[in-house]
């Protein structure tokens, strides 16, 4: 058996946020005007920049006693700090903002599986003369979902967090995506596809961007080693005859991107299409002398398309 090609995937259409530096376990990052120190355990290597250039508008101190994820602690912020601000990507307008996660409402990486989501979306349109219907689950602050229904979809967008739906309405209301067609849910995403499927509802694509550990609004639970797939099985179940693609992120697991190619595969091997699987990665903007820009890994990625 040929072992699978994996694929490092960057964006290169980014303006608003950049990755400065990383080094000594952290990174520097700019988010609009604002610089941010956030913890990053892979930067197992030494900073280009100095000192001086690491001056920020906040940093994130992690708990001592979270040294696996470095996402629980604590946020020193600049006084003048607004409380968020506004960002583009492409056409995409968002707010940032520090969340008590280290994260500041979105992931950058992210936005080169936008990209490949809306080139799908248009294919898909070419062929069908209809809008798509996509579903986002673990949708969070809604920027995939707002991206896809700029690109012509027609996109049902789930989260289990009250609080990220409102992120998801702020950022509709800011790109002007007030008319688009985006259902906005608050449910639990497995016990949601299991409705779906008694409802006999399907969907031409499906996102999804499970955390390690969660929580839904009636007390359900999830735990991504334990839920994954049986969630992988039912959203197939979800894909129309006509279904163009289902992408999977993972973060915040010990696992390879290999692990996430073999639970894609195992759920697709009666269906055809290729799969595509390997990391997200930000690319370090810092240069010094003659040295090749460096690329700091975010999370682990499969994705399945139809063509």
């Amino acid at each position: 058996m040929t072992a699978p090609h994996l694929t490092l995937l960057t964006s290169a259409d980014w303006h608003d946020y950049e990755l400065l530096d990383s080094g000594d376990l952290k990174k520097l990052e700019r988010f609009g005007d604002f610089r941010f120190i956030r913890p990053e355990p892979q930067a197992m290597w030494q900073p280009r920049l100095g000192t001086d250039a690491w001056a920020a508008d906040g940093v994130f101190r992690p708990d001592k006693n979270d040294s696996e994820n470095n996402e629980s602690g604590g946020w020193h912020l600049a006084k003048d700090l607004p409380e968020s601000w506004q960002m583009r990507y492409q056409e995409l307008r968002f707010l940032a903002r520090p969340t008590p996660f280290r994260h500041l409402c979105f992931f950058p990486e992210q936005a080169a599986h936008w990209n490949w989501c809306a080139e799908k979306i248009h294919q898909f349109q070419q062929k069908h003369n209809r809008r798509p219907r996509i579903l986002n689950l673990f949708a969070y602050s809604g920027l995939a979902s707002l991206h896809a229904a700029a690109a012509g979809a027609e996109v049902t967008h789930v989260d289990a967090s009250k609080k990220a739906i409102v992120q998801a309405f702020e950022n509709r209301d800011v790109c002007g995506l007030q008319d688009a067609p985006i259902r906005f849910i608050t449910d639990d995403a497995s016990g949601f596809v299991a409705r779906e499927i008694r409802r006999q509802r399907t969907y031409d694509g499906i996102i999804m961007d499970p955390p390690k550990y969660g929580r839904g609004p009636k007390g359900e639970t999830w735990r991504i080693e334990d839920d994954l797939r049986p969630l992988l099985r039912q959203a197939t179940d979800l894909l129309s005859d006509d279904a163009l693609f289902l992408l999977l992120t993972i973060y915040a697991i010990r696992a390879s991107s290999l692990a996430a190619y073999y639970a894609v595969a195992d759920v697709f091997k009666d269906r055809p299409g290729s799969i595509e699987a390997g990391e997200l990665a930000i690319e370090e903007s810092a240069l010094s002398g003659l040295d090749t820009r460096r690329y700091v890994s975010q999370a682990n990625f499969a994705r399945w398309a139809a063509y």
